[in-house]
């Protein structure tokens, strides 16, 4: 038996893979049950030693090379489905427990994320052409996990529920200051100065993102409230009767988090305080998967709640209220992965066949990790002073009906 069939025989258990070598003889693996009925051909000798020693890397790697194509009509959502299913089996084998090993000892070096170096990696992911994003994102061109008031809501109105639903926790006024950290393309500062009329400074260590952020602001005719600049979180100053960050702190990397935290607090000063909003895992402390690592979110990592509260604590920070997502991701991911595979051909037109494969390899995996892993997004409402927030939940609510009432306003 090939080391490669050792460790499948041990890994599926559900579903059924079938493995097609590249001198055509075939091996399939798993009861047939319980999961999706996969074939993939591997083209060379060598991708079965790779998959081997680190099957999570080496098949999105020869995936996107060729080296590894799924048969019989199957889409790289239905291969990854099979190793979603049966993810306890693969960490449970000897080889990949040693791997894992070695990747919590390299978290803090994999993760660090130095002014400077957290902006190159910010940018291998968000400079693509901004052509690109707009094939596949909704008209507010949100980069985040939406806010689905019902599962079956258009992926648009449920980005504007979550600006909403943010601003409503923010209870922003008008003529109040705002930061937001990480303002990808505008779309929720033009949010807070169009419909609650804050005035807001916004940075992004992205140069792309910030020329067309002012585009949308002048579009919207909320450019005397919307100030942008390029800069690293650690280097924005002044105090702020509201500090914002959505999708931003999964990018600064464990050695960084009393950073990040240090800095909302100062940001916030005495009176104000922080609505963060991040991914997260239910699980404990883990690290970052070498595709994503390598080829997506370089420097980046999901921290487990565990770390997070860790850091409020060390920091001096009251957490006045936390809102667990569990699903609203994976709706938002699906709506993404579907409008991607609708517009595959001008992708590949775009940015080549190698990129695309990438990006769909890349929605699935993460996909998949908001429905079957531990994957979820949490929002904070962090302070200094204890009362800074009102002590029950029902703010939020009465505000967001107020904010619905006013989003004509908005360009999209």
């Amino acid at each position: 038996m090939s080391l490669l069939a050792h460790l499948l025989s041990r890994f599926v258990r559900k579903g059924r893979l079938t493995v097609i070598h590249h001198d055509g003889g075939t091996e399939s693996f798993g009861s047939g049950g319980d999961g999706p009925d996969v074939t993939v051909k591997l083209h060379d000798a060598k991708v079965q030693r790779e998959l081997f020693f680190n099957p999570e890397l080496a098949s999105a790697e020869a995936y996107m090379d060729g080296r590894l194509t799924i048969e019989n009509g199957g889409r790289v959502l239905d291969l990854l489905t099979l190793f979603s299913v049966n993810r306890a089996g693969l960490g449970s084998h000897p080889v990949q427990q040693a791997l894992r090993k070695v990747w919590r000892a390299l978290k803090r070096r994999h993760q660090s994320n130095k002014v400077g170096q957290a902006a190159a990696n910010v940018s291998s992911h968000y400079d693509h052409p901004r052509a690109f994003y707009e094939l596949w994102l909704d008209e507010t061109m949100s980069y985040s996990c939406a806010y689905f008031e019902r599962p079956d809501m258009a992926l648009k109105d449920a980005q504007v529920a979550k600006m909403r639903h943010i601003a409503a926790k923010l209870r922003t006024e008008p003529g109040m200051t705002v930061a937001e950290i990480g303002s990808g393309w505008g779309g929720l500062a033009t949010y807070l100065a169009a419909v609650c009329g804050a005035k807001v400074t916004a940075i992004n260590v992205s140069p792309d993102q910030l020329a067309a952020s002012k585009d949308r602001v002048n579009k919207a005719g909320v450019a005397d409230r919307v100030t942008f600049f390029e800069k690293d979180y650690r280097e924005l100053t002044g105090t702020f009767d509201r500090v914002v960050s959505v999708g931003m702190m999964e990018h600064v990397g464990v050695n960084h988090f009393d950073d990040y935290f240090s800095t909302v607090k100062r940001l916030c000063g005495r009176d104000g305080y922080a609505m963060i909003h991040a991914i997260g895992r239910m699980s404990p402390p883990g690290t970052t998967a070498p595709f994503i690592r390598k080829y997506i979110f370089p420097g980046g990592y999901v921290p487990a709640l565990s770390e997070v509260f860790a850091s409020t604590e060390r920091c001096g920070l009251w957490v006045d209220d936390c809102e667990v997502l569990r699903l609203h991701y994976y709706w938002t991911i699906k709506a993404w992965r579907e409008n991607f595979e609708a517009v595959r051909d001008q992708v590949v037109a775009m940015q080549g066949e190698r990129f695309a494969r990438m990006w769909e390899f890349y929605l699935a995996a993460v996909e998949l990790g908001f429905r079957d892993g531990s994957n979820m997004v949490y929002q904070l409402l962090l302070s200094e002073k204890r009362d800074a927030v009102p002590v029950t939940r029902d703010f939020i609510t009465h505000a967001e009906e107020a904010l619905k009432a006013r989003e004509g306003v908005l360009p999209w």
